[in-house]
């Protein structure tokens, strides 16, 4: 068997364990818990896989003392059933398998879902002359833009290592909340000539922005997901030490009304918003939950 065919068998295999509630063995043991909390979190919410399909795109190919190291990409779209809707889940991810003799022997995400490390602060507070900043939020624009743009990148911005920020940034912008804050960094929330502030761009910044903005863009925080409406913002802290690493916006709300998420880094679509099929995740991860307001609410 040549490399291709086993790749393409390997992921079959995972597909059909998903799919017929079979244990799911990666060669990644994060991976598989993570697979294993995804379907007991899809037993609790009444979610069925009813098809996997996966599939993948070869970038690179090279020669290690016999072994083949390939990576690839791998787009993984999940067709769900709830109640008697349903709705595709889709992820996007760049992997590495390393083969021998045609077979496989390992397989990892290259690399693993990635999380921010940045830890910046920004002055939430307005300007003068930034306090009577107006503007009605779009909730349909903005998710418009979350869906055009959940596996791509806008040419107009600059796309990062860790790109969740930005996307969500760019998510708010298109539903028309206004920037304000430029040249400083550290002051508001604005992307102009190719720089950017702080809370644009980190996942951190922008969780501690949504807190205190008293003008143009601003939020008020909730306390369950269920609270959230299409176009608002969920931050993550994987590890429940105040370090934010990640942040979402939700486009869609399944069957018992709570969220469906689209984000950047690990590119997805549709994804359940707690995160528990992340190999990120731990049993202390925070989140905060943000409602999106108008200037005049």
């Amino acid at each position: 068997m040549n490399w291709h065919d086993a790749l393409k068998e390997y992921w079959g295999e995972l597909n059909g364990s998903i799919v017929n509630d079979r244990e799911v063995l990666c060669f990644d043991q994060k991976e598989s818990t993570a697979f294993e909390r995804k379907k007991q979190q899809l037993t609790d919410r009444k979610v069925k896989i009813v098809k996997a399909i996966s599939n993948a795109q070869i970038v690179g190919c090279h020669y290690i003392d016999g072994k083949e190291h390939v990576r690839y990409g791998i787009h993984h779209q999940f067709v769900m059933k709830q109640n008697d809707e349903f709705y595709i889940e889709e992820r996007v991810q760049p992997r590495k398998a390393v083969f021998k003799m045609g077979k496989i022997i390992d397989d990892i995400a290259f690399p693993q879902e990635t999380i921010e490390q940045e830890k910046s602060e920004v002055d939430s507070q307005p300007k003068t002359g930034d306090s009577d900043i107006r503007f009605k939020y779009d909730r349909l624009q903005a998710v418009r833009y979350a869906e055009r743009w959940w596996n791509s990148y806008n040419p107009a911005y600059r796309q990062f290592d860790v790109d969740c920020t930005n996307y969500v940034s760019q998510c708010l912008h298109a539903g028309g909340a206004p920037m304000r804050g430029y040249p400083n960094r550290s002051k508001g929330w604005w992307y102009q000539n190719n720089n950017w502030s702080f809370s644009w761009s980190v996942a951190h910044a922008l969780r501690w922005y949504l807190s205190g903005s008293q003008s143009g863009l601003q939020a008020a925080e909730v306390f369950e997901p269920n609270d959230l409406e299409l176009g608002d913002v969920i931050c993550y802290d994987f590890d429940g030490d105040g370090r934010w690493q990640h942040n979402t916006i939700v486009v869609a709300k399944d069957g018992n009304n709570m969220p469906l998420v689209n984000a950047h880094t690990t590119n997805s679509r549709m994804r359940y918003w707690a995160y528990e099929d992340s190999t990120a995740w731990t049993d202390q991860i925070q989140y905060k939950f943000f409602h999106i307001r108008s200037s005049e609410q």
